[in-house]
């Protein structure tokens, strides 16, 4: 059985559905969801689904050992970033090389980087006059949204879309798409 750990800092709408999605399999398991915070959505969510979820101050994630003690323990074999607000320190990226994944809100390399997440990214691609908006679930290196691609998946931008529409199509596909991927990759 292969175990994955969701870093996320938010509602944990991806998390729950990566949960969920694994729920019942016997090769991959959602053991552990970590977050930097303490009132993040993702807590009572785990909560619901019965499993572990714990934050971690800012510097523990950066100095690493506190977090990656706790990964240890619970066996994980892949990390997830599923809304983790965070760039991913150099002991993580050492103890996981190629073993951590992310999900950006666009079709990167447009829209990536330090400061694109969540509605600024739909924004900037309406603003833009883009035709198409999607995800890229990629891997993790030492620079936002620069590792390498493993799937993209796109929806098409209206001219009168509003970045929350924009928003909408974009997260029906992360949630069609990223529990799948996850499968893919183990």
């Amino acid at each position: 059985m292969k175990k994955i750990a969701v870093f996320a800092s938010g509602s944990g709408s991806n998390a729950e559905n990566i949960a969920r999605y694994f729920a019942n399999s016997d090769k991959i398991k959602l053991v552990l969801v970590l977050s930097n915070n303490v009132s993040a959505g993702v807590h009572e969510r785990m909560r619901r689904l019965g499993i572990p979820s714990l934050t971690f101050s800012r510097e523990a994630f950066r100095d690493g050992e506190p977090v990656l003690a706790k990964l240890k323990e619970y066996g994980v074999d892949l990390i997830v970033l599923a809304g983790y607000m965070n760039k991913i320190t150099e002991p993580l990226l050492r103890a996981y090389p190629g073993r951590i994944i992310n999900i950006h809100p666009a079709l990167l390399p447009k829209f990536g980087g330090k400061g694109m997440y969540g509605m600024h990214v739909h924004e900037a691609v309406v603003a833009a006059g883009e035709k198409e908006s999607g995800i890229t679930i990629h891997y993790v290196n030492e620079n936002y949204d620069e590792g390498a691609t493993i799937f993209q998946a796109t929806c098409p931008v209206l001219p009168e879309d509003t970045p929350e529409e924009v928003a909408a199509k974009v997260h029906a596909l992360e949630y069609e798409h990223f529990p799948r991927v996850i499968a893919e990759i183990f």
